[in-house]
């Protein structure tokens, strides 16, 4: 029988599974002197999706968020989530980068690191575990949660002794799909506590709804510590609410403490702060016990809805939630957390749209079938691996052990831009995205996307435009809202907007600074030497140039469709008669962009 402490998330993961990562530092600072009064073991107001939100849509430095926060909350300890040798980006970094970031993230204010890896491969949280410890600063060692056939009692059980084993200072079961069971989240509690004499932390969403039933479980079992979501910002794909658990356990031997006056005050506060970002509200964040059948998290869902909207083929989702566990099965059952639950999502909806399993392969799902991200909790499907990357050679060892120090490399490639080692590493997250957010700040033309007014009925607070209208196409009507506006680059302008209650984004650009040849008119592919698309997307890379010779099966363009990379391949051998798209086009099935001859 023991005090529960609290690590309160509404200033990372809350607002990142209900509201996009949208939440503004500004809408954080002023809350922050009666959320350090609390008494909250940790705030978590750092890492998952944040870095990139502040880069990509805010315009916010994240670094300067970090230290904002720590001199507004100088008597709680601060937390973040890093996703071990991907840190907080999409791919296995060098073990230089992975020190400095953690350095720098101590530096500017972290105590606490939660690391984990989505595949649990221990090997890949090594060089971010030692890098922790050596700061000095608490690591939080994370066991992914998932159910399988392989994923048993006994294999989570060895994971925490390996974390152990590492120097861990205390350890969480990361639920991040809210697959947990009470019953079965009981169970996973006492065989860790009675194996590893460590703190014991339980993270759960409560996406099927289960997770308050799950942390009082934990609790009666013996967990140390749970993480909340202030009522405002908890439930759906969210967590417990922080005052709901207080209450709970108030007048009992598991007795938080916190002041649950303090609490409502808070709540009070960031109710008012929600109606701020209901451009982001979404109706795939509601609870919904489906996860524990297709396990499918919040976030990916709406991603997958976005997609097959895209392809006005939505009425398929049920297909796609019935691919994915067949996909992940191939693969060898990772859990479904970042960066994994974009690989196998991805994957299963590009098996159906095409009609045939595995017609076109990510790029992500070779490199996983390589080895690139790490050993899988069980064998791969060897046909798909073959189909994949044929003879090439799988790598066994830690996947970053062959990266080359990158650096110094990256200080050299971003320049002057670069002012500090916190931008370089900026840089090193997202380089397009990072290098842009630098010039722009550099050059003084950071926008950052617009929030439209909480009540669109007030005329004083009216935009010029209209926001909300219908338009009719052929006969069908369609009700649509803009819902955000942001800079593009270039002239361009991003619009946010929502079609029939479906989240859109579109680009408008002036047609006559278009310079891509053809485009944007490019023409229906009818032809076996016409390249196209099979998923919306923007083009990365273009691997040809008009006069090229090229044979049926290699790769003419790269795409990148919900954060994954996927080859174009010509149909036919010939000639490179036309390319009519750039670097950095949207482009959409069925278009030519590039044509053989």
């Amino acid at each position: 029988m023991k005090k529960i402490e609290v690590t309160d998330v509404t200033l990372r993961d809350a607002h990142q599974s209900l509201l996009a990562t949208r939440m503004r530092t500004e809408d954080m600072l002023p809350i922050c002197p009666k959320l350090d009064q609390v008494g909250f073991w940790s705030l978590e107001v750092w890492g998952g999706a944040t870095f990139d939100a502040c880069v990509r849509f805010l315009k916010e430095d994240p670094w300067e968020r970090l230290r904002k926060l720590k001199k507004a909350l100088p008597n709680t300890r601060l937390q973040m989530l890093l996703r071990g040798q991907n840190l907080l980006g999409y791919r296995h970094y060098a073990d230089d980068v992975v020190k400095a970031f953690v350095d720098a993230s101590a530096e500017n204010g972290i105590d606490v690191f939660r690391v984990f890896d989505a595949l649990n491969d221990m090997r890949n949280i090594e060089v971010a575990m030692k890098a922790v410890k050596e700061s000095g600063k608490h690591a939080q060692g994370t066991i992914c949660y998932t159910t399988s056939p392989v994923h048993t009692l006994d294999r989570f059980v060895e994971q925490a002794k390996t974390l152990r084993d590492m120097g861990a200072d205390s350890i969480v079961i990361k639920d991040m799909a809210g697959l947990l069971t009470p019953y079965a989240t009981a169970d996973l509690t006492k065989a860790i506590k009675a194996t590893v004499d460590l703190p014991l932390v339980l993270h759960s969403h409560s996406t099927s709804g289960l997770a308050q039933l799950c942390q009082l479980k934990a609790v009666e079992a013996g967990v140390d510590r749970i993480d909340t979501a202030i009522s405002s910002f908890s439930g759906g794909t969210s967590h417990p609410s922080t005052e709901a658990q207080v209450a709970a356990f108030k007048n009992t031997p598991y007795d938080t403490e916190l002041d649950l006056v303090l609490l409502a005050e808070i709540n009070e506060y960031f109710k008012e702060v929600r109606k701020k970002y209901h451009q982001f509200e979404s109706e795939f964040t509601k609870e919904d016990i489906a996860v524990q059948i297709n396990q499918v998290p919040g976030g990916m869902m709406s991603n997958l809805a976005n997609q097959l909207k895209e392809q006005n083929a939505l009425d398929r989702i049920q297909e796609v939630f019935k691919e994915i566990p067949k996909v992940r099965k191939d693969l060898g059952y990772p859990p479904l957390v970042t960066p994994s639950s974009q690989i196998v999502g991805t994957q299963a909806v590009y098996n159906v749209l095409s009609g045939e399993r595995y017609k076109t392969i990510t790029n992500e799902v070779k490199r996983y079938l390589k080895g690139g991200y790490g050993l899988p909790p069980a064998s791969v499907d060897e046909s798909l691996r073959e189909k994949a990357i044929g003879n090439e050679t799988v790598l066994e060892g830690r996947p970053a052990e062959g990266l080359s120090p990158e650096l110094e490399k990256l200080s050299k490639d971003i320049g002057d831009l670069a002012t500090s080692k916190e931008d370089v590493l900026i840089y090193a997250m997202f380089p397009e995205l990072g290098r842009d957010f630098l010039q722009q700040r550099h050059d003084g033309t950071l926008e950052p996307e617009a929030l439209l007014p909480v009540d669109s009925s007030d005329s004083k607070s009216k935009p010029h435009t209209a926001t909300e209208f219908k338009i009719d196409v052929h006969g069908e009507t369609y009700e649509v809202a803009i819902t955000g506006i942001g800079d593009f680059g270039s002239g361009k302008r991003k619009f946010y907007i929502s079609l029939d209650g479906m989240p859109e984004e579109v680009v408008f650009e002036p047609l006559n600074e278009y310079s891509g040849e053809n485009a944007p008119g490019r023409g229906k592919a009818t032809e076996p030497g016409h390249v196209t698309a099979a998923m919306p997307g923007n083009i990365i890379e273009i691997l040809v140039k008009i006069g090229d010779t090229v044979k049926a099966g290699d790769a003419v363009l790269i795409t990148e469709a919900m954060k994954m990379e996927t080859e174009i391949s010509a149909a036919v051998d010939g000639e490179v008669k036309a390319i009519h798209v750039e670097k950095g086009d949207r482009v959409t099935p069925g278009e030519i962009l590039v044509e053989i001859g």
